[in-house]
């Protein structure tokens, strides 16, 4: 979210803050300023924007809504200020539902939401949509987002790429059709749980596609040739297998999908769309292709010198996907190219680790032209450890079966962390000097949760004062080996990100 949009943070006090007067990080909901921006708190997973338009058109005109999705938030911006002084309002003295559930309102601190382009204004007749999908815990290609999209009006083309993760963009056939996609999927779930659209208005007016494939698609050509889909490691999708005419060569006939599971976040919006759809008859091709802009191994720039090495690297992406090979590139300092289990391990490291700070620096995450990572140039890094690790033997990947792949929460940097695999001798001040030893910064605040009486480990939460200290601690302490008294092996500590934003 643009850092001029400053929502207050979520408070587990009472929620009604414009009648409590309570305080949030020190700043008195009354001393807030009226604004034609509001907060909106507490809204379920299954909400979009839609929803949102829904349910507070009735205090009046809405120019634009931001979704927030991750945190169950969103910023709603009115044409006039007096609309949002009666949602306020109204709010605090009786309950207001979204898509079933309560919400709670405040004054944003801003008095307009930042549009990330020039074009984002529907008026201005732009009928291209800007897609990022976060959390792309499946791949997204062609076929999948016409299936999405196509239902809310005709697609006329499909650009897929990757920049600061997966981004998209989709052509329709008029305004109106995008407008209708953008107000139906905006915060949605293409699959349960994941590969959330955040979507905007694009700045281009019209797409220009050059081959039909599974990341670029023209539906008004269909003679333009089609290039094999590239073969990646088979996973498991939570709307299904493929359609069964589906092989690696390409589909045969059209086939239906199944339809849309009842508990994805997922919403049509419309009651004339067909309950079944199906993807668009592709053209064959007997050419090979060789994707440029996928590849398992990612290249990562912007690591500082001393304090940035294999391990730690391995800490921080291991999050993502299994970790392979790590190397650090000697003709390029403080680059290291890191080779992941498939190229949709790269996809959501690129997603969720592109451009955040780490020891003063900010990352730059993309994919790289390499396909493999080869030990050449092996020298010693400022640590005095090496510039190249092998991890495919580790027990600490974390996605090495589907069983063990499914109990890993997907997550975004956050200031909170959760810690497990912790023996229980193990207290709050242990962890503390913990933090002190290693020079990383302390946590603020301290959750254990309740263990069965014969579990032999504990865990819980560590809030810091910033997400980048917890980014910080994580790439130091992760897969840490806690030794105990009289104990036969060491404890291996455990890190992620948590889905709690705050304790």
């Amino acid at each position: 979210m643009d850092p001029n949009n400053k929502p207050l943070p979520p408070s587990s006090s009472a929620p009604c803050w414009a009648s409590t007067g309570s305080r949030e990080n020190g700043v008195d909901s009354h001393q807030i300023s009226p604004s034609p921006v509001v907060h909106v708190r507490g809204l379920c997973e299954a909400v979009v924007e839609a929803d949102l338009v829904e349910a507070l058109d009735k205090f009046g005109a809405i120019c634009y809504v931001m979704m927030m999705p991750f945190k169950r938030q969103a910023l709603v911006e009115f044409t006039e200020a007096q609309s949002a002084d009666r949602c306020v309002s109204c709010g605090a003295k009786e309950p207001v539902y979204i898509a079933g559930q309560q919400a709670y309102f405040n004054y944003s601190t801003s008095k307009r939401i930042t549009r990330p382009t020039n074009a984002d204004n529907p008026d201005s007749g732009n009928k291209v949509l800007l897609l990022s999908i976060q959390n792309p815990l499946y791949p997204i290609t062609t076929d999948v987002l016409y299936t999405v999209c196509n239902p809310m009006g005709s697609v006329l083309r499909i650009v897929i790429f990757k920049r600061n993760g997966i981004q998209a963009m989709v052509e329709f056939e008029s305004v109106q059709c995008a407008q209708k996609a953008k107000s139906a999927l905006n915060g949605a779930d293409i699959y349960a749980g994941c590969c959330t659209l955040k979507i905007e208005y694009a700045r281009p007016t019209r797409l220009n596609v050059i081959r039909n494939d599974a990341e670029s698609w023209d539906y008004t050509k269909p003679y333009l040739v089609r290039r094999d889909r590239g073969k990646g490691r088979k996973r498991q999708a939570i709307l299904g297998e493929h359609p069964s005419s589906y092989n690696d060569k390409g589909y045969g006939q059209p086939c239906p999908l199944l339809p849309l599971p009842g508990n994805s976040r997922y919403k049509l919006g419309s009651l004339d769309v067909p309950d079944m759809v199906s993807y668009p008859p592709p053209q064959s091709s007997s050419s090979s292709y060789s994707s440029q802009t996928s590849s398992s191994v990612a290249m990562v720039s912007g690591l500082h010198p001393s304090k940035m090495n294999c391990t730690r690297i391995f800490n921080l992406f291991c999050l993502y996907g299994n970790i392979e090979k790590v190397k650090f590139m000697k003709s390029v300092p403080g680059t290291s190219l890191v080779e992941m289990g498939d190229e949709y391990a790269v996809d959501r490291a690129i997603t969720h680790l592109n451009s955040i700070r780490v020891f003063a620096k900010r990352l730059n995450v993309c994919v790289s032209k390499q396909h493999s990572v080869i030990p050449s140039q092996v020298f010693e890094l400022e640590d005095g450890s090496s510039s190249y690790k092998d991890f495919s033997m580790t027990r600490n990947n974390r996605f090495s079966s589907a069983g063990q792949a499914s109990k890993n929460i997907i997550q975004p940097p956050s200031a909170v962390l959760h810690f497990y695999n912790v023996p229980p001798c193990v207290s709050q001040d242990h962890l503390l000097r913990l933090c002190e030893e290693h020079d990383v910064p302390g946590f603020v605040k301290f959750k254990v949760f309740d263990a069965k009486p014969s579990s032999k480990t504990i865990s819980g939460l560590l809030e810091f004062d910033s997400k980048t200290q917890a980014v910080e601690v994580l790439t130091v302490l992760n897969h840490y080996q806690i030794r105990i008294p009289n104990g036969s092996n060491p404890y291996t500590l455990k890190l992620c990100f948590s889905t709690s934003s705050h304790l």
